[in-house]
């Protein structure tokens, strides 16, 4: 293996591990269902300071401060950039609570926690306290994915993740600076100055920089592919010139360019914030590497007894009474209240800052500031193992969750969709149909299954519907065209593999034909939108047929020798659309949907079809 000096890896080598260890690591959590935020950890601390084969400090040297700092910045201008006022909608009023009124209790409490339970001195506590506001965007959005909760909560636990962050830093600035006041003969007034001018040019040069980025990109001054680069640099521009001016605070700029920029309806928005979230994806998986490769084995065993009641404290009584005290005669019912006060997952912005501010305080002469690093670690570590795990069972006890199986969204309200709808709906599945002809709606508002009116690739749609609640789309519209738009746009938020459209009518001729790019998979029969509506007005219909041993996949198809499967549901909950080519899953328990000619005795007996 190539290395240093000292059994240090080579730089490449070690990008290249933290960059394997990441991004497998996310791909373990997909598979085992697990969070991936704990994963992670456990691998930086394997090949950490449980092996000794990564060692950031060593191996990066210099540049791993700045490369933590530069990491963090994209992520909280990714985050600003998902922040549009739209998803406030519901949750203005708690998100407003929880930053204004929250973010001080919070301070006060953990200051508190801090100085009674881990015995620092108020000096140093206070700047802790501070720092301790942020609960990282960095943890939250993975947590969020996997726990698919409604729509207000997540937005609360998201919008107040990302504002926080920022302001966490800057209270640590502010403490800071006090501290030095009263440490040193630096007098209150310059200190003061130094923050406030610092805060002001934060704040404007991160606006600027949107500002003129939106304009620029409106007026098509910037190519499209030069669209993300130059976004890129301009996001590390701000960032540096901010925090040369008062460190720390380059993380409020860059989270407020990305707030404006979500909010200026540039066209090209959507491909800015998708590659950002592939960047943070990345950035985010190899940050948790390194903070967890970077401790050492004598850091982790100065962890003791007070640490342990800190973050006892922390979690049990200084988050709770913060969030509980801001958010009491709200308009956030007391189920949400709860499950905002008992989640509060720390990220890598509390280590990278601690790290800082503990090394500074040490320098003025503030001895326990190196306690600092260590109980920021302990603190991120619990918390993101403790909510990794709990917060979905959390929300489903409050009935938080969107839904506890993933459902399906079709689009278009014709009677082939209304008779899959009850089909599905039957098995227990979420179902809406979505159609912007509401006339097209009233089969499926008659059958009692959910609707949605109007364009589902709107804007009103993406504020108003919990998309989170639906795992697999279905385009059957009579146009062939939008059913391709729609499957194409929802293809990378839903993936690939999970969104479907009826056949093209002309997608046998090569002069029609569309690339793998553009569009959904086929489904069941193959059919066009025409001839799927025919089977269904001639008589067939959506059957459910459970197998067991009894009753196999062969025999189901010698009793239905016409029946054409369209799906699958495992005992698990896991619904699995067929392609034309696809077999059905021959196993015991599986329920296997199929459309079928009605039976003769049905016919004889003049029952109504699904579909009415």
């Amino acid at each position: 293996m190539a290395t240093g000096t000292e059994g240090a890896l080579a730089p490449v080598l070690g990008f290249a591990l933290v960059g394997a260890l990441g991004v497998g690591s996310q791909w373990l959590a997909w598979r085992l269902r697990m969070p991936a935020i704990v994963l992670m950890l456990a691998a930086g601390l394997i090949v950490g300071p449980g092996l000794g084969i990564l060692d950031p400090g060593r191996d990066f040297g210099d540049l791993l401060q700045p490369m933590v700092a530069i990491a963090v910045a994209i992520i909280l201008f990714e985050g600003g950039l998902s922040l549009h006022w739209g998803s406030l909608a519901g949750a203005a009023t708690g998100v407003t609570r929880l930053v204004v009124i929250g973010a001080p209790l919070g301070w006060l409490a953990s200051a508190l926690a801090l100085h009674y339970a881990a015995g620092l001195s108020w000096a140093t506590s206070a700047v802790f306290g501070g720092i301790m506001i942020v609960t990282g965007p960095t943890v939250i959005a993975p947590l969020l994915r996997q726990a698919r909760l409604r729509r207000r909560p997540a937005a609360l636990l998201q919008w107040e993740a990302i504002v926080n962050d920022p302001v966490g830093a800057l209270a640590a600035v502010l403490a800071f600076e006090i501290v030095i006041v009263l440490e040193t003969a630096t007098g209150a007034g310059t200190a003061a100055l130094d923050l406030v001018v610092g805060v002001v040019i934060a704040s404007v040069l991160g606006l600027a920089a949107g500002w003129g980025a939106a304009r620029a990109f409106a007026r098509g001054m910037v190519p499209e592919y030069m669209k993300v680069p130059v976004l890129f640099a301009l996001v590390l521009g701000v960032f540096a010139l901010s925090d040369a001016v008062l460190h720390e605070s380059g993380l409020l700029a860059v989270t407020l360019m990305g707030l404006l920029i979500a909010n200026v309806e540039l066209p090209s928005y959507v491909e800015l914030r998708r590659f950002k979230e592939h960047a943070t994806v990345l950035l985010v998986s190899g940050v948790f590497i390194l903070l967890a490769a970077d401790m050492d084995r004598a850091t982790l065993a100065s962890l003791d007894l007070n640490a342990l009641l800190f973050v006892l404290a922390t979690v049990l009584l200084a988050r709770p009474a913060a969030v509980l005290t801001a958010l009491a005669f709200s308009d956030v019912p007391w189920r949400e209240r709860l499950l905002v006060a008992f989640t509060g997952p720390r990220g890598v912005v509390l280590v990278a800052v601690a790290g800082l501010f503990g090394a500074r305080l040490a320098e003025i002469g503030v001895e326990d500031g190196a306690a600092m690093p260590p109980l920021a670690f302990a603190l991120v570590a619990a918390t993101v193992v403790l909510h990794g795990f709990t917060l979905r069972p959390l929300a489903q006890l409050l009935g938080l969750t969107a839904a506890d199986r993933p459902g399906v969204l079709i689009v278009g309200g014709s009677p082939w969709s209304v008779a899959l709808a009850q089909a599905l709906t039957r098995l227990d599945l979420p179902v809406m149909i979505a159609d912007p002809n509401h006339a097209h709606l009233r089969s499926a508002r008659e059958a009692g299954i959910e609707t949605f009116f109007g364009d589902v690739l709107s804007e009103e749609a993406e504020h108003r519907l919990d998309l989170v609640r639906y795992e697999q789309v279905i385009a059957a519209t009579d146009n062939d065209a939008y059913n391709t738009l729609v499957t194409t746009d929802l293809a990378p938020e839903f993936g690939r593999e999970k969104v479907f459209q009826l056949k093209r009518v002309r997608d046998g001729s090569s002069r029609h034909a569309l690339p793998a790019t553009l569009g959904g998979r086929g489904l069941g029969p193959d059919d066009s939108f025409g001839e799927a509506v025919a089977r269904i007005e001639s008589g067939w219909e959506f059957r459910a047929t459970r197998l067991s041993s009894e009753f196999s996949l062969k025999d189901w198809r010698e009793a239905n020798p016409e029946a054409i499967p369209v799906a699958d549901l495992s005992e698990g909950g896991t619904l699995r659309f067929l392609e034309p080519r696809d077999e059905p899953r021959d196993v015991e328990g599986l329920r296997l949907v199929a459309l079928t000619p009605k039976r003769p005795e049905r016919r004889e007996r003049g029952e109504r079809r699904p579909t009415a």
